[in-house]
C-alpha cells in the first residue's frame, strides 16, 4: 500500500476524519454552540477545497485496489455532497443546541464519501450504512414532535429493507459471476442471464427504496416531516444526491438492457407524477417537500436512459441545482413560535409583506430538467422522454401555489417570531449566488462538472 497515494486520494475523507475528532474533543470540553459550528463549517468548506482540487487536476487513484478508487467523478461528486451540507449547518444553529448533531452529520459525509468512490459491493455496503445510521439517529435527535419517534423508526425499518435488497442483488451477481466488482452489475445490465437481470433488478430495488421512489416511498413524507427542519434539508439534497451519484457509478458506460430499460421508465415515471399529484394536497411544507422530493427521484433515475458519457454531468448539475434550491427554501422559511407551526404552509401567507427578502429567496430552476429530458431524448427514448415531461408539468401546480401564499393571500398576522440569525441569513445568501449561477451559467457549469 502506498501511504502517500492514500493520503491524497481520500484527503477530503481525512479532514472530515479529523473534524469528528476534533468535535468530540470540544463536546469534552464543552465548547460553545457557536464555536462548535464555526469549526463544523470551516472543517467542511476545507474538505469541499480539497475534493474540488482533485476534481480540477482529473487526479486519478487507487488507493485500495478493487474497492476504492478516484477520478474526477467521483471527486466533483464529494465537492458538491460537502459543498451543500455547509448552508445546512448554518441554518442548524437555531434548532440544534447539542454538538452530537455535527458529529452525526460529519459522520455521515464520510460515508457518503467512501459510497461515491467504491468500486466494490463491499465498500458500498460499508458507505451506505456509514451514511445512513446517522441518519436514523438524526431524525430523533431533535424530538420537536411525537411523531418524531415514529417516523424514526420507519426509516430504520424501510432503511434496513433496502440494505437487505441491495445484499440479495450482490449475492445473485456474485454467484451468477464469481465477482463483487460493481463492474459485475454493469457487465450485467444487458446480459441475457436471469439470474444476473435479477440481481441488477434486486440492486435497483434498493437504491429506488433509499431514494423513495414510488412505490417505495411510503417512509419519506413522515422522515421529512418528523425531522427538524436542518435534518430534511439535508436528507433531501445530500442523502438523495449521493444515492444517485452512486447508481451512476454503478452504470458506469454500459446501455441499459430492455428489462432494466422497463424499470427504470415505468416507476420512475409513476414516481414523477405521483409525487408531484400529491404534492398539491399537502398542508406541510416539509410534506410538500418530501412528495417533491419523490417526484425529484425520477427525474433523476431517468438519467439512466442517457447516453453513458453524459450521465455524470446531467445527474450532478441536477443534484447540484436541486440541492440548492432546497435548502434555499428551508433557509429562507420564516421562524414561529414552535415547530408546527412553522411548518404549515399558511404560515407563509403574506410573506411578502412581512419579510419581503424570505419571500424572493426561493426562486425555482428548470434548466437541470431540461438537460435530463435532452440526454433522454437524444439516447433514442423520446416518447419516455415527452411521457416525463408531461408529468412534470403537474409539478408547476404546487410551485404556484407557495408564490400565490406568498405574494398573492392576505397576512394572516402570524406571529412574526424570532427574526432569522445572521448564519441563516449566509446559507441563503450561499444558495442563491449558486442559484443565480446555476441558472445564468448552466454551460460554464456543466464544462466544470
Amino acid at each position: 500500500m502506498n501511504f502517500d497515494v492514500v493520503l491524497v486520494a481520500m484527503l477530503p475523507e481525512h479532514i472530515l476524519l479529523a473534524g469528528i475528532v476534533l468535535l468530540v474533543a470540544l463536546d469534552i470540553a464543552g465548547a460553545s454552540t457557536r464555536e462548535t459550528v464555526t469549526v463544523t463549517t470551516l472543517i467542511l468548506i476545507a474538505a469541499a477545497a480539497a475534493a474540488t482540487c482533485l476534481a480540477t487536476v482529473a487526479y486519478t487513484a487507487t488507493p485500495f485496489a478493487g474497492h476504492y478508487s478516484v477520478d474526477a467523478g467521483a471527486s466533483s461528486a464529494k465537492a458538491i455532497l460537502l459543498a451543500l451540507t455547509v448552508p445546512v449547518v448554518l441554518i442548524s444553529r437555531d434548532d440544534f443546541a447539542e454538538r452530537t448533531f455535527h458529529i452525526l452529520l460529519l459522520s455521515s459525509l464520510y460515508g457518503a464519501c467512501l459510497l461515491v468512490a467504491s468500486d466494490s459491493f463491499l465498500m458500498l455496503f460499508l458507505g451506505l450504512e456509514i451514511m445512513s445510521l446517522p441518519v436514523y439517529v438524526l431524525v430523533l435527535l431533535a424530538f420537536q414532535r411525537t411523531a418524531s419517534a415514529e417516523a424514526a423508526l420507519k426509516y430504520l425499518v424501510l432503511g434496513g429493507t433496502a440494505t437487505a435488497t441491495l445484499l440479495m442483488g450482490a449475492s445473485l451477481l456474485y454467484g451468477a459471476t464469481g465477482s463483487l466488482a460493481l463492474s459485475a452489475f454493469t457487465s450485467s445490465l444487458a446480459s441475457p442471464s436471469a439470474m444476473e437481470t435479477i440481481g441488477v433488478v434486486l440492486v435497483l430495488l434498493a437504491f429506488f427504496l433509499k431514494a423513495a421512489v414510488v412505490p417505495f416511498h411510503a417512509w419519506a413524507p413522515d422522515a421529512y416531516e418528523g425531522a427538524a427542519m436542518p435534518v430534511t434539508a439535508y436528507m433531501a439534497a445530500v442523502i438523495k444526491g449521493a444515492v444517485l451519484f452512486v447508481v451512476v457509478r454503478l452504470a458506469g458506460n454500459a446501455m441499459l438492457g430492455p428489462p432494466v430499460v422497463g424499470l427504470v421508465v415505468a416507476m420512475p415515471l409513476l414516481s414523477i407524477v405521483w409525487g408531484n399529484l400529491t404534492a398539491m394536497r399537502q398542508q406541510s411544507f416539509r410534506r410538500m417537500i418530501a412528495y417533491s422530493s419523490i417526484a425529484h427521484a425520477g427525474y433523476l433515475f431517468y438519467a439512466l436512459l442517457g447516453e453513458p458519457a453524459s450521465r455524470f454531468q446531467a445527474v450532478a448539475f441536477y443534484v447540484l441545482a436541486y440541492g440548492a434550491m432546497n435548502i434555499l427554501a428551508f433557509a429562507a422559511l420564516p421562524r414561529a413560535a414552535d415547530d408546527a407551526t412553522r411548518d404549515r404552509l399558511v404560515h407563509l401567507k403574506g410573506l411578502f409583506g412581512r419579510d419581503p427578502a424570505a419571500a424572493i429567496l426561493p426562486l425555482p430552476g428548470f434548466v437541470a430538467k431540461f438537460m435530463i429530458f435532452k440526454n433522454v431524448i437524444a439516447a433514442g427514448y423520446t416518447a419516455y422522454a415527452v411521457a416525463g415531461l408531461i408529468g412534470s408539468y403537474i409539478g408547476i401546480y404546487f410551485y404556484l401555489r407557495v408564490v400565490q401564499y406568498m405574494f398573492m393571500s392576505a397576512d394572516e398576522s402570524f406571529a412574526r417570531g424570532t427574526p432569522s440569525k445572521g448564519l441563516a441569513l449566509g446559507a441563503s445568501v450561499l444558495c442563491l449566488i449558486a442559484a443565480f449561477v446555476l441558472g445564468v451559467f448552466p454551460g460554464w457549469v456543466i464544462d466544470v462538472l
